[in-house]
């Protein structure tokens, strides 16, 4: 299974949907001595196979392919529905935006999904908001394919360690993006990436993968120190040249800090982290329909958000401290947090 004292590089490349990760990212943070990552979450089997074998051509280094774990969901009731179509109707934003309940099937067939997984056979294969089926763990371990579980908890841990991962990503309060709770109708306990890792490393016999508000070679070396076996890092890699974030993205993860970074559901249904904009607070205690039903529904506004080049409307997804983003190519930005690490380990 996967050795993670073999990367020269203990660092882990988030997985992150909507086009940001790309085969450039994944292949120059696997170049210089990391892992890089695909976010497949909504991804088609024929676009999987296609960023995988890209990918391949360009690096012989680690790839980990990132899969959501959807839980089944169902439309609620009419009068939900109206509410919801309501609330994003009612958004200040002057332009035509189609707004629909979509129909079933609300998610991709995860099987499906893995299907050029198996084909390609990448080093990794992760997930996020749960536990596959044994099936799957035993198939990619079949494959000499190693696999990690997203844990906010320690109960989530102990599940995705009996359940047969490899390791666990323990994300903190402070990452970007989804949260990676298992039932976000339960009490979440809120723990920083560090006091998790701590956790996890002193109950678990598998090896932990730290996340959250990790900027710098400091920030990994005290992950390490926590016991962690390596770092992911998401929001630091969102302004490289090579990440397909959006012009408005990079635009405000360098520039607005003072925003700062909240959890919303407003644009999915399910808690994610991203930069505070006008979207994020009209969207406040308006109804929201389950994920992933919601965010199928507003991606005509996001879309519309992109064209337009207009932040105030896009999902803006980062960490509690975006504010220490660098505008650095991935081949630079992993140099500097080599060279960060080895001083801070010194």
């Amino acid at each position: 299974m996967f050795n993670f004292s073999k990367l020269s590089i203990p660092i882990i490349q988030a997985p992150m949907a909507g086009g940001i990760n790309n085969p450039r990212l994944a292949s120059q943070v696997s170049n210089a001595g990391g892992v890089g990552s695909f976010g497949f979450s909504y991804s088609t089997p024929q676009k999987i196979s296609e960023d995988l074998t890209a990918t391949r051509a360009l690096t012989n280094g680690p790839i980990n392919a990132n899969f959501f774990v959807f839980s089944p969901v169902d439309l609620p009731e009419q009068a939900i529905q109206e509410k919801a179509i309501e609330a994003i109707q009612s958004l200040l934003i002057e332009a035509e935006y189609l707004v629909s309940i979509p129909e079933a099937p609300f998610y991709p067939d995860i099987e499906e999904q893995l299907n050029p997984v198996w084909e390609h056979c990448p080093e990794i294969l992760t997930f996020h908001f749960g536990i596959p089926s044994l099936s799957v763990i035993e198939k990619a371990h079949s494959l000499g394919i190693a696999v990690g579980i997203t844990a906010t908890s320690l109960k989530e841990a102990k599940a995705g360690e009996k359940a047969g991962a490899d390791f666990i990503v323990a994300q903190g309060i402070e990452a970007g993006g989804h949260r990676g709770i298992f039932n976000p109708d339960e009490e979440d306990e809120k723990l920083s990436a560090i006091d998790l890792t701590k956790l996890l490393v002193g109950n678990c016999s598998i090896p932990i993968v730290a996340a959250g508000a990790i900027m710098d070679g400091v920030d990994i070396a005290n992950a390490l120190k926590s016991g962690a076996v390596a770092a992911q890092l998401g929001t630091a890699f969102l302004c490289c040249e090579e990440s397909g974030a959006s012009p408005a993205h990079k635009e405000y993860l360098l520039n607005h800090h003072s925003k700062g970074s909240v959890f919303t559901t407003g644009f999915s249904g399910r808690p994610a982290r991203g930069i505070n904009n006008e979207f994020i607070r009209m969207m406040e205690g308006k109804m929201v329909l389950p994920f992933p039903i919601q965010n199928t529904m507003t991606i005509s506004l996001r879309q519309l958000a992109g064209r337009t080049n207009n932040g105030e409307y896009q999902s803006l997804w980062a960490g509690q401290d975006y504010s220490r983003t660098r505008k650095l190519n991935a081949q630079n930005l992993m140099l500097a947090l080599k060279e960060e690490l080895f001083i801070a380990l010194s």
